[in-house]
């Protein structure tokens, strides 16, 4: 593609066209650039349209969010796939990017900063060192446009450093970075509030300059999180004092106008608070001096504070930091006195667990957020948990006092409700947020609440105060506190008594009728939960329990997903799916009315796939209904090929790209349950499909494709065999084993293929199937690849025979089979780990022990007692975790994680079929194989096992006890 004005034109018009509302406009022009974008110069002419001010901003816009994207998918590769960007593009980029990222306007350069972040993930500094002076220098242009661009650059390259691991390449990288910034980024700070005295009455100078400073506050985090620099603790003082002035400074004029939305200064004190608290928890030696000084700030700073949700970030920050310091036993004497710890639950911690209008507000019109923030446990940045970490922190060291003083609080709050309820119905929510935060100790996201506190008796409570909310008619009256309610036994459903706990599912079952959305949903997450729980690993809750409400909870919870406001409710899809695996068969009869309303909604949810995890739980459901009516009638397949194949058919139409992976698992699932023999045409026809390398790009496809393909060889062997299709199957395999990533699949798809296709058939390919092993085993040595190597070998050796396993191998090379032997089976066996990968490899080396003339008695005898006792020390040592020298971490922070890795579906799988299922028991075989290489060649095995070492032969001789087998 060349830089020119008609390739420019073109490449806007479709980026215009992927900004379309019109899916028939949008989807084409997406396809076309996807398409384009490996070409040389797709990048560079990306930025030349971002740079060229008069093309409509839009375009621009999506032109840059276009770049980065691509940055991300392509710019990190892997050693063993195609760079999908060409070099002199890489360089290209490079020194374009910089310049044009300054000179861009805000909505432009916030996306080309972080293509910037992606690449010196990768590239900086070594292959791109020139990156941190381009930086710094720009300090100096005093054009705050400019600044603020590096500066928002350097926060995303520079964050990695608050989250990775400790390591040699890290230090060295930040030891450069601080050599090149500590001291401009210092003169940077001094300068900027400067600055800001000088243009105390300008208030768009004051926002420029006071956004600058949040950066640096950011950068200051980033740089200082993995240790003190020497730097920094030299200069604290000079950075220490200006964290002070920032702190204490109020400027009206840039305080947020907005009660919801953090202005510039609330922005800049929250950074302030996350900074000192990062010093005060990390390094409170050398930070002592100035703690005094900001305990003050902070508890004034809480005191003046608002309860507008602008302030929720600032407020969050700064109690985090009240509980850093409460942790050290050395500050314990700032809490002892009673009037410090009175003061600190009447000013601070109540004010801040109360439930606020914005509370409220969030409740009703968005309880998707409300949801998220109070069970999902992502409510680390609201006050309510950060007070409550307070209290926990304090309660440590002051547990007698703390609880004394919230005991008062909590029984004033309960009377107050209890004297008009609607009235005060804030109080009993406040005093069960007090009683599920503070008495919550150890919990897990799996069980629950697991420790407790002293403040009150869980059982107890929940009998007083809890049960009389659920038990009433009306679902509709007082909301929040239905909701807290439901919390409440969803919080301490593994320390309340079992019987208490399933008592409450009638309850819930009608409160999955209630009109608000909250309810509803905490309604469904708490009864999957139960539906979850186990005593003794036997779930509380069996399909005999569950049976009689089944009726109407099933209908309650399909009539949700005809709300609009609960329509993609993944909380009660999950519960849907939940209750279908609890009762299993006894879900057949709610399955004529239940599964068109599933197949309706994947039909729906196809159109605009836009919520991943009710998505995941839908198919889970739709896999699951499969497995229970075939199993109970396998006749029924047909029925659901009949509904299901229109609707799989058009999302393989449109490319669906979300729903593909989920559509090969239940074809897999469904063609399974057809059983050999009975293959249809329509999936012979869709297998050329299958076998298509541009299908393979996709990670999110590799292991449902494996899966589908390991389907055809279960059913449809002789088939694939006739249409001369194992060639295709072999050349998937070829690409899989190539990869590090991928490799594991590749010998998945081969162990279907030696299973189940006819020896004949694979024979003429056996050679070059062992030289591309062996080809990749020489270029990367990964553990992953020798583990699946030696189990690829033993299955061979079992399936076919071990003579066969030697010919093949020697076929390659004269007398590489010993090589074999001595550096994979003998050196590398104690990695395998697996209890079928274990059986299948102890079971292939017995058999090369006691089957194979050229290993017992011929070419390769010497190996014979070392293979043995390798054997032996398989059975009987720990599994070897050391690492190959080839192995690495693979980058995954920029993939799309959520489909790649979660669009397994759970219901869909095929336990792995065990190829030994008569054998249960490896050492028995062992001895029984050595038994009969002894009868068959008398004499010849015991001198064998006499010079083996001493522990092999009296661990031989106890097998042959245990097992009652005698060797001549």
């Amino acid at each position: 593609m060349e830089v020119n004005e008609e390739n420019l034109f073109t490449l806007g018009q479709y980026l215009q066209q992927t900004l379309s509302s019109d899916i028939n406009v949008r989807r084409p022009a997406e396809k076309f650039l996807e398409g384009v974008e490996i070409n040389q110069n797709y990048a560079v002419l990306l930025l030349n349209l971002i740079h060229k001010s008069d093309v409509d901003s839009n375009i621009r816009i999506a032109g840059a969010i276009a770049f980065k994207n691509y940055i991300k998918r392509n710019w990190i590769s892997e050693d063993d796939q195609v760079d999908r960007i060409h070099e002199s593009d890489r360089t290209a980029i490079k020194n374009l990017i910089v310049t044009l990222m300054l000179n861009s306007p805000e909505s432009i350069q916030k996306q080309l900063s972080a293509a910037i972040s992606v690449i010196g993930k990768s590239d900086f500094p070594l292959k791109w060192p020139e990156l941190i002076t381009q930086m710094v220098e720009n300090f100096a242009t005093g054009d705050f446009n400019v600044i603020n661009g590096i500066l928002r650059t350097a926060h995303s390259l520079f964050k990695k450093y608050r989250y990775e691991f400790r390591s040699d390449s890290l230090w060295s990288e930040i030891k450069f970075v601080l050599e090149k910034i500590s001291q401009p980024l210092t003169n940077l700070l001094t300068a900027t509030i400067a600055l800001a005295e000088t243009h105390a009455n300008d208030r768009n100078a004051l926002t420029v300059i006071y956004s600058s400073l949040g950066l640096i506050c950011k950068i200051f985090f980033s740089l200082n999180y993995q240790d003190l620099p020497e730097f920094f603790e030299d200069n604290m003082a000079t950075w220490m004092t200006h964290f002070h002035t920032l702190l204490t400074t109020n400027i009206q004029c840039l305080e947020s106008s907005s009660s919801d939305d953090a202005g510039v200064m609330e922005q800049l004190k929250s950074q302030v608070c996350d900074n000192i608290g990062l010093y005060a928890q990390k390094y409170d030696d050398e930070f002592t001096p100035y703690l005094p000084m900001f305990v003050t700030d902070v508890w004034s700073l809480l005191i003046a504070t608002g309860p507008e949700p602008k302030f929720d970030l600032l407020v969050s920050n700064a109690l985090t930091f009240l509980s850093t310091i409460a942790q050290r036993n050395q500050y314990r004497n700032l809490f002892e006195d009673n009037n410090v710890l009175n003061n600190i639950c009447e000013k601070i911690i109540i004010p801040n667990m109360e439930f606020r209008v914005s509370d409220e507000e969030l409740f009703e019109d968005n309880p998707e957020e409300y949801t998220r923030r109070d069970i999902e446990g992502s409510d680390a940045d609201t006050r309510r948990r950060a007070a409550c970490d307070l209290v926990n922190t304090l309660s440590q060291n002051f547990e007698k006092r703390i609880m004394e003083i919230f005991e008062q609080y909590l029984q004033v709050m309960l009377n107050k409700y209890a004297e008009n309820p609607k009235q005060n119905w804030r109080s009993k929510d406040a005093a069960l947020y007090l009683v599920t935060s503070l008495v919550s100790r150890g919990a897990t996201q799996k069980k629950g609440v697991t420790q407790t506190s002293q403040l009150v008796s869980i059982p107890q409570f929940c009998q007083q105060h809890i049960l009389p909310e659920l038990q009433q008619s009306d679902v509709n009256n007082l909301p929040v506190i239905k909701a807290d309610a439901i919390k409440y036994v969803m919080t301490f459903r593994t320390v309340l008594p079992k019987e208490a706990v399933i008592s409450t599912i009638p309850y819930l079952i009608k409160h999955i009728l209630s009109e608000s959305a909250v309810v509803h949903t905490y309604a469904a997450c708490t009864i999957e939960k139960i539906l979850v729980m186990k005593e003794n690993n036997l779930c509380i809750v069996n399909a005999s329990h569950l049976e009689p409400f089944a009726g109407e909870l099933l209908t309650n919870l399909f009539a949700l997903l005809d709300r609009p406001v609960s329509e993609e409710n993944e909380y009660v899809m999950k519960a849907i799916m939940r209750t279908f695996s609890t009762l299993q068969d006894k879900v057949i009869p709610f399955l004529a009315g239940g599964l068109p309303k599933i197949t309706a909604k994947v039909e729906m949810v196809a159109k605009n796939p836009s919520r991943p995890h009710f998505n995941h739980y839908l198919f889970e459901t739709l896999s699951l209904s499969i497995k229970i009516v075939c199993n109970a009638n396998s006749s029924a397949v047909s029925s659901f090929e009949e509904v299901l194949f229109p609707i799989f058919q058009a999302i393989l139409q449109q490319d669906i790209q979300e729903f593909i992976p989920y559509v090969f698992q239940l074809l897999s699932l469904l063609m399974e349950y057809s059983g050999p023999g009975n293959i249809s045409a329509a999936y012979m026809g869709l297998l050329p499909c299958l076998l298509v390398p541009v299908l393979w790009e996709r990670p999110a496809n590799i292991s449902p494709l494996v899966r589908l393909l390991s389907a055809f060889s279960i059913v449809a062997a002789p088939e694939i065999i006739a249409q001369d299709k194992l060639a295709g199957f072999l050349g998937v395999f070829q690409k899989l084993i190539a990869s590090k990533a991928n490799d594991h699949e590749g010998f998945n798809l081969m162990r279907s293929i030696i299973q189940y296709f006819p020896m004949e058939a694979l024979l003429p390919y056996h050679k070059q199937v062992f030289f591309l092993l062996f080809q990749r085993l020489s270029s990367s040595k990964t553990t992953k690849f020798v583990i699946n190597l030696l189990t690829f070998f033993s299955l061979f050796a079992i399936r076919y025979s071990p003579q066969q396993l030697v010919t093949t191998v020697d076929d390659i090379q004269s007398q590489m089979f010993g090589m074999v032997l001595e550096k994979l089976f003998i050196a590398e066996m104690q990695k395998v780990y697996g209890t079928v990968e274990k059986k299948i490899v102890s079971c292939g080396v017995t058999k090369l022990l006691c089957e194979c003339p050229e290993v017992s008695n011929g070419q390769y005898k010497k190996y014979w007692v070392p293979l043995l006792e390798a054997l032996i020390s398989f059975f009987e040592m720990p599994t070897d975790v050391t690492a190959l020298p080839d192995d690495h971490f693979i980058e995954i922070d920029d993939t799309p994680t959520f489909q790649a890795v979660n669009a397994k579906l759970n219901f869909a799988s095929n336990k792995s079929a065990d190829p030994l299922q008569g054998i249960n028991e490896p050492r028995l075989f062992l001895s029984q194989s050595l038994a009969n290489l002894a009868n068959s060649q008398p004499g010849h095995l015991q001198p064998l096992i006499d010079t083996s070492n001493q522990q092999t032969q009296t661990i031989l001789k106890n097998y042959f006890a245990k097992f009652g087998i005698h060797v001549i």
